[in-house]
C-alpha cells in the first residue's frame, strides 16, 4: 500500500497547491514588528523564543482538539499534552462550549479538506454550522482579530462552495477565538465574532494567490 501524499493536489493527483495559509504568510500580512519584539523580550528573559513559540502552538493545537472532539463528541485525549498546556487551553474550552450551548448553532462537519480547481490553492476548513442556513466557523488561538484572519474565512468560503455548489454558505461566518495566556495565572477568554460577508477579503486574498505565484517565479530566477 502507498504512503499518501501529504499537501493539496489538483484532480489529477499529480498538481500540488498551495494551502490557504501558506498564501496569505507570503504576504506577512500585519507586518512581523510584533513577532520581533516578543522575541527580543524573551532573550532578555533568557528563554528560547523557539520552545515558547511551540508551547503557545501546543496550548492552540489542545483549544483547537478539544473542540473538534466536541463538535465529533469524542473524549478528548490529553496525554499527549503536559499539564501547563491542558491548564491554558482548558480555560477557552470551558467558555467555547458555553457559548456553543447558549447558540442554535449546530455542528455539521469539521476538518475538511478541500482544493480549488479554478483558483488552484487547497485548505482544511474547521467547521461547517447550522442555524437554518449553513455558516463557516474557524478556531483561533490568538489576543486579537487580524486581517489575514478574515482572508482566510474568504478563501474557506470558496473552497466549500466551488465543491459544493447545491449548499453554498449563505449564513456568514464565525470566527471562534481563543486567547492566549502570557502568564499562567492570566485569564483565558473564548470570543466569537461574526460577519454576514466578506467580499473585500475574498478580492484581497484573490490577490495574495497571484503575489504567491509571481513570487515562486522571482525564487526561479536567483
Amino acid at each position: 500500500m502507498g504512503t499518501q501524499k501529504k499537501g493539496y493536489f489538483l484532480k489529477d493527483g499529480v498538481t500540488r497547491v498551495p494551502g490557504t495559509t501558506t498564501v496569505i504568510g507570503n504576504c506577512q500580512l500585519g507586518s512581523i514588528e510584533g513577532l520581533l519584539i516578543w522575541a527580543n523580550n524573551l532573550g532578555k528573559e533568557g528563554k528560547s523564543h523557539s520552545e515558547e513559540r511551540d508551547k503557545a502552538a501546543d496550548a492552540g493545537t489542545a483549544c483547537h482538539e478539544m473542540a473538534e472532539c466536541f463538535a465529533k463528541k469524542r473524549v478528548f485525549d490529553p496525554s499527549p499534552y503536559n499539564r501547563e498546556t491542558i491548564g491554558k487551553a482548558t480555560g477557552a474550552f470551558e467558555a467555547f462550549t458555553q457559548w456553543a450551548q447558549q447558540t442554535k448553532l449546530e455542528i455539521v462537519a469539521s476538518e475538511v479538506p478541500l482544493v480549488s480547481e479554478t483558483y488552484r490553492y487547497g485548505g482544511t476548513l474547521d467547521c461547517m454550522l447550522v442555524d437554518g442556513k449553513l455558516s463557516l466557523g474557524d478556531y483561533k488561538t490568538s489576543n486579537s482579530v487580524r486581517v489575514g484572519m478574515l482572508c482566510q474565512l474568504a478563501a474557506y468560503r470558496n473552497l466549500w462552495d466551488e465543491n459544493n455548489p447545491a449548499n453554498m454558505v449563505t449564513g456568514g461566518f464565525h470566527l471562534l477565538r481563543f486567547s492566549k495566556q502570557a502568564h499562567p495565572d492570566d485569564p483565558v477568554h473564548f470570543s466569537h465574532h461574526y460577519w454576514s460577508q466578506l467580499d473585500i477579503a475574498w478580492e484581497t486574498f484573490k490577490h495574495m494567490l497571484e503575489l504567491y505565484e509571481l513570487h515562486k517565479r522571482l525564487k526561479g530566477l536567483l
